[in-house]
């Protein structure tokens, strides 16, 4: 029998919960756990890097947030495997430092960019299950690190060259045993089981707990979250089944279908009846499509915003 679900999966919570200033103190845990450092979240960002156009390649970061150092931060969910993904990482990430200088400013205003990825496939060689990436300067004949002068700390507000560049963070879920050794793999025992233990001490688990509980859903809500989870799974069983053998094209369809007459019955409970205009859109989407209206259903206060 399958474990009943008790909490919300961070990729949902992402989507729906964790963009409210409210909860802010959740995902400010998740954070200040991976990168070792008190984080506060300032905003949250709304740009060309997290727009929801399934044809722009920068479509793929889940959450974009500014904390009180200034910094942005990345943060995407990722189920399927893609072989140019860590070049597409560094596609979002330098579009990200390129949307926020100005033509007028100076290169010293570039803004710091932490990008976290939380992977449900294997990407590239390697046993780890969390792996970080910086940039550092070493001297081809003497070995020696390049490092910023005092002057330039105090311009940058950075000690160290790394600190300047790009920061890259790696979870590949499935690649973690189950064991949690300390609170950051507290965290990422969730983000695996979406189980919360008792024990669990990790900053910003006990919110989670407390906040991300599947029944405090409305029925709607809750009905469209389990469809979306099981479409997961099912995606899951699809790309083992059929990775390295091609597409089972009918399949998809049929599941597109299924997808497309759910997203209308939970528009009709939730507007009312569904103009034929807006039915006809739906049944001809595509799935990244209906992922998306689904996703922000229940943030749209009529069908003109969801289908503008």
């Amino acid at each position: 029998m399958a474990k009943r679900r008790l909490w919300i999966s961070f990729d949902w919570a992402l989507k729906r919960l964790l963009r409210s200033k409210a909860n802010f103190d959740i995902l400010e845990g998740f954070l200040s756990e991976l990168l070792k450092e008190e984080i506060r979240i300032v905003e949250l960002l709304e740009s060309e890097s997290n727009k929801e156009s399934r044809h722009d390649k920068s479509n793929r970061v889940d959450l974009k947030v500014r904390n009180a150092r200034d910094e942005l931060i990345l943060i995407e969910i990722q189920y399927e495997r893609e072989q140019d993904y860590l070049q597409r990482l560094l596609y979002g990430a330098s579009r990200a430092i390129t949307e926020h200088l100005a033509e007028s400013e100076p290169y010293s205003r570039v803004v710091k960019v932490i990008s976290v990825s939380i992977l449900y496939f294997d990407l590239g060689q390697g046993d780890d299950y969390l792996y970080r990436g910086t940039t550092t300067f070493r001297g081809m004949h003497i070995n020696d690190e390049l490092a910023l002068t005092e002057g330039q700390k105090a311009l940058f507000k950075r000690h160290s060259v790394p600190e300047i560049f790009l920061e890259y963070y790696l979870i590949k879920v499935n690649r973690f045993n189950d064991i949690a050794r300390d609170t950051l793999d507290e965290w990422i025992f969730f983000l695996k089981n979406e189980e919360i233990r008792d024990e669990f001490t990790a900053r910003g688990l006990a919110r989670a707990k407390e906040q991300l509980t599947v029944l405090k859903l409305p029925d709607a809500e809750r009905q469209a979250y389990e469809s979306y989870k099981e479409d997961l799974h099912y995606q899951a069983s699809m790309v083992e089944s059929t990775y390295g053998m091609g597409k089972l094209e009918g399949r998809l369809e049929g599941r597109r279908e299924g997808m497309a007459g759910t997203l209308l019955h939970l528009l009709q409970l939730r507007f009312g009846p569904v103009p034929e205009p807006i039915r006809a859109r739906v049944t001809s989407a595509a799935t990244e499509e209906l992922f998306a209206w689904t996703g922000r259903l229940f943030q749209a206060g009529s069908l003109d915003d969801l289908f503008p």
